[in-house]
């Protein structure tokens, strides 16, 4: 069972969550409260402030991609980045044997079970994983200061007169959850779970933050991660042409105005290209994770992923993670009729977040974006890329996630899933948990899993 003071602070948690959620219900009657441009976040969100140097070894920025709303990316950037290839690999081939030793003896096993027990991986803890990324926690290094002499940008900056340090990482979107109503790609807690992952999964995580409900109810947010994807292929494909007219840049990174027609530039004479995205990223190795109600979003992205195909080159989602899915239907399973009154998200709170998201006149617990199981919901699932799925033992939500995983699985799609004992819902990414062992145990086995798509040809187990 969940500790006295989980459960005490579930009590606090649905108390004000249910509060909020009844607030945002009065204020949606009024006309007023739906606005185009939406907010990504509320007032009462601790949010962390951007840092693109490498404190603690991941580098931060936050990009507006949308004009016309308010939708915009968080970049966490591994310093691993700044790291050649060649000089990672050797040193991690050279402790494989003994990181494999630990597969055997596992601590983990007794905290969750797996539904696919041919991946092995996810069962085991890897001691010294950590430390085999070839990553400091120091910000001293030359890479991670742009322009000494520069008063104003000091964060990281790629130099087009270092060649050796450009390794090109996989990139994740990440989808933060909150109910559709709450939640921000900038908070506290979000932050800090996207650098646990960038670190972890040696990867390059971009938070996506989505318009939120009930100023922009369905489709806005499942639009806004899908607008996220496309954006990460125009930015793969700016960058290439960039690289072909030319990259002679001032030490500060400006263009020099006799230059202009000589690199991909808007009204204003700014470049368009991202330097993190376009000299670290490796789109065609794109994972999806999304969070309670983002998984929704994520498994969404990964379907109009595959309606566009080759539209989106050079963008490829080879996997998704789908953490605790805020899946429901009008037929109850067997956790929604037990398990109705969970810990921090009870299931009527769930359907009131479910009536702020959905339009009035499409609110249904059987819409395509609320039941995966339902009929018409998008191309087949056979289709649908590599899944593994996280679940809580005390989460009303766990059955349907392991039925949509068991559907995945029929056709021969590798879904699975993984159940953690005693975990309640959002157990690996709310605040007072993030630093539970389970929560680290998760983002471990997350980590692992990923790395079995994400991971170059020859380096499968460069972790």
């Amino acid at each position: 069972m969940p500790s006295v003071g989980v459960k005490l602070y579930s009590v606090f948690f649905k108390f004000l969550l249910k509060h909020r959620l009844q607030n945002r219900i009065q204020s949606s009657g009024d006309d007023s409260s739906s606005d185009p441009f939406g907010v990504t976040t509320r007032p009462e969100e601790s949010v962390s402030a951007p840092n693109p140097l490498f404190t603690d070894g991941v580098a931060t920025k936050d990009i507006h991609i949308d004009p016309l709303t308010s939708l915009s990316v968080r970049i966490f950037l591994p310093e691993s980045a700044l790291t050649p290839l060649e000089s990672t690999a050797a040193g991690n081939h050279s402790g494989k044997a003994r990181n494999l030793n630990h597969l055997a003896g596992s601590d983990l096993l007794i905290r969750r079970n797996s539904y696919d027990s041919s991946n092995s991986l996810l069962s085991s803890k890897l001691e010294s994983r950590r430390n085999s990324y070839g990553c400091t926690t120091g910000s001293s290094s030359p890479a991670a200061i742009g322009s000494e002499s520069s008063d104003a940008y000091r964060g990281y900056a790629p130099s087009s007169s270092s060649p050796g340090n450009k390794r090109k990482l996989p990139v994740m979107l990440q989808f933060h959850g909150g109910g559709w109503v709450s939640g921000s790609n900038d908070s506290v807690a979000n932050d800090f779970f996207c650098r646990r992952m960038a670190k972890h999964c040696d990867i390059i995580v971009l938070a996506v933050g989505y318009r939120l409900a009930p100023e922009n109810r369905y489709p806005a947010a499942y639009e806004d991660g899908f607008k996220v994807l496309k954006w990460l292929g125009k930015q793969a494909n700016l960058a290439e042409c960039n690289k072909s007219m030319g990259n002679s840049r001032r030490p500060g990174g400006e263009v020099k105005k006799s230059e202009v027609n000589k690199h991909i530039v808007d009204a204003f004479g700014a470049s368009m290209v991202e330097p993190w995205l376009a000299t670290h990223a490796d789109p065609s190795r794109c994972v999806l994770l999304g969070v309670s109600c983002g998984a929704n979003i994520a498994d969404y992205v990964a379907r109009k992923a595959i309606e566009a195909g080759q539209n989106l080159d050079p963008v490829k989602v080879v996997a998704q993670v789908l953490m605790y899915p805020f899946f429901i239907g009008s037929v109850p399973t067997q956790s929604e009729i037990k398990q109705a009154n969970s810990y921090f998200y009870d299931k009527p709170m769930c359907i009131l977040a479910w009536k702020l998201f959905l339009p009035e006149e499409e609110f249904s617990l059987d819409h395509p974006a609320a039941n995966p199981l339902v009929p018409g919901r998008g191309p087949p699932l056979k289709f649908m890329p590599p899944t593994l799925t996280i679940v809580a033992e005390h989460d009303w939500m766990r059955d349907r996630a392991i039925a949509y995983s068991e559907e995945l699985r029929k056709v021969n799609v590798d879904a699975p899933v993984l159940e953690y004992k005693d975990a309640v819902h959002e157990f690996a990414t709310l605040d007072m948990l993030l630093k539970t062992p389970q929560a680290q145990a998760c983002a471990e086995d997350i980590a692992i899993w990923v790395k079995k798509y994400i991971s170059l040809r020859g380096h499968e187990f460069s972790y």
